[in-house]
């Protein structure tokens, strides 16, 4: 597989997001054993970069992790999240230095390891001046507990703040074919910066594979049923979208998953998508993306797909995202 720099950190440049093998969608936490054979096939693929977090389960996910990578740990970059969780009793996000310096003990503990490769701040903490935050995690650096800075779901004046206490290696937000709210800002500035990007749920949670036709598909727990696109008329209407992507999936003999995948390396050699599956078959299927090449045409009409109605998280969880 193809390695980019991420803020100067090497990696494939396809990752694997590992939070659904516990996590948020139908079937999470079912079945360990086959969860861990996909990390596992994964890193022969040639895939890097592991994500987590310490909210994942919270707290199973990265245990899951751990146990995977035992005896694999140098062949990976591992990426882990702090600050939705608080340590210290104040309201849920919490990014104080007395709060991470609790979570990066615990992350480290589950993951088994004694570094954390990447350790994102995963939500802006607006009652923390993020200088704060970020000087911390300098200090982390400096003990080896951590080895790069990430910013997950912060704005472009967040990020100048916060690269501008010490170098900020990369920032994770949702990006994919049918959310493309980076695109007004913050990947001008984190490509002016030198930082890597990292989308989330590249799939669009799944619905870009045309996998999802039916709410009855989704556990009644699955996180899908508070999303406003997968309610109702949305739902119907965002349809598709899906079929939009098959169409092009379809000319080029590949499957819509790989299309999805395809047009955010596309999009630059500093951009690394982190596709969730918990399943073999699924990572054989989005680490060969790598190898498709989207004409110009094609990239076009995925460029004008049909807008998808309804907000990618529900009202509180769109709170949280920082846009400043």
């Amino acid at each position: 597989m193809k390695h980019v720099s991420l803020g100067g950190l090497k990696v494939a440049r396809i990752g694997l997001g590992a939070m659904g093998m516990s996590a948020a969608y139908t079937g999470a936490g079912s079945d360990d054993a086959e969860s861990v054979r996909t990390i596992h096939r994964a890193i022969d693929l040639g895939v890097t970069m592991i994500d987590t977090a310490e909210i994942y389960g919270p707290y199973t996910n990265e245990e899951l992790v751990g146990r995977a990578l035992k005896g694999r740990r140098n062949k990976t970059v591992v990426a882990t999240k702090f600050g939705f969780m608080s340590h210290t009793g104040r309201p849920q996000l919490d990014s104080t230095p007395a709060n991470i310096r609790i979570a990066v003990e615990g992350s480290l503990r589950r993951l088994g390891t004694d570094y954390i490769d990447l350790y994102y701040q995963h939500r802006v903490d607006p009652e923390t001046p993020i200088e704060e935050t970020v000087g911390a995690l300098a200090d982390l650096i400096m003990e080896g507990k951590i080895r790069h800075i990430g910013l997950s779901e912060a704005g472009p004046t967040t990020i100048r703040r916060a690269h501008a206490v010490h170098p900020i290696t990369a920032v994770q937000s949702e990006y994919s074919l049918w959310t493309r709210d980076p695109e007004a800002g913050v990947l001008a500035v984190v490509r002016e910066l030198g930082i890597g990007f990292v989308p989330y749920s590249p799939l669009g949670h799944g619905f870009l594979t045309g996998q999802v036709r039916s709410l009855d598909d989704l556990a009644d727990d699955d996180w899908r049923k508070t999303s406003p696109r997968f309610m109702g008329d949305n739902f119907q209407h965002n349809l598709r979208i899906a079929d939009e992507v098959q169409a092009v999936a379809s000319e080029v003999d590949a499957t819509p998953a790989q299309v999805a995948i395809a047009w955010l390396l596309a999009q630059g050699d500093d951009i690394v998508p982190i596709p969730g599956t918990k399943r073999v078959a699924r990572v054989e299927e989005n680490v060969a993306a790598d190898q498709l090449t989207l004409s110009a045409p094609q990239l076009a009409r995925l460029d004008n797909l049909t807008p998808p109605a309804g907000d990618h998280h529900n009202e509180a969880q769109m709170q949280m995202l920082d846009r400043s």
